[in-house]
């Protein structure tokens, strides 16, 4: 099973079957990041409902993009940020939106890094 290093913490990383775990379609999910049992599970899209005709491409995309999302919460949630960002119209840390913007753009913000030298 592979694992990642968070924060000095090691997550294991599961690619489950749609059928395969219940939390896919109780939460209408494609992954998650359990910080109690440090495990990031992210779907199998060839699996989940709607995507069982999806190009190999595009499966195998969708799955990078989710696993960068859940390692992103992964890493709010080792740093302390998930739990402590609460407010009256919600946690900033477990906001989707943002969550998402820094899976999609990492790759991109890696790279000029390097590009820059500054890593």
């Amino acid at each position: 099973m592979q694992t990642v290093d968070i924060l000095g913490t090691r997550y294991t990383i599961a690619v489950k079957r749609y059928d395969e775990d219940e939390v896919f379609s109780r939460r209408s999910i494609d992954g998650y990041c359990d910080s109690w049992t440090k495990e990031i599970v992210v779907c199998d899209m060839a699996t989940y409902k709607g995507w069982e005709h999806e190009q190999p491409g595009t499966v195998a995309a969708a799955q990078k993009e989710t696993l960068r999302h859940e390692i992103v919460h992964a890493f709010f949630n080792e740093s302390g940020l998930a739990d402590s960002s609460s407010t009256v119209e919600g946690a900033w840390a477990k906001n989707e939106e943002m969550v998402d913007w820094i899976a999609l753009q990492g790759p991109k913000l890696c790279a000029a890094w390097k590009e820059a030298g500054c890593l």
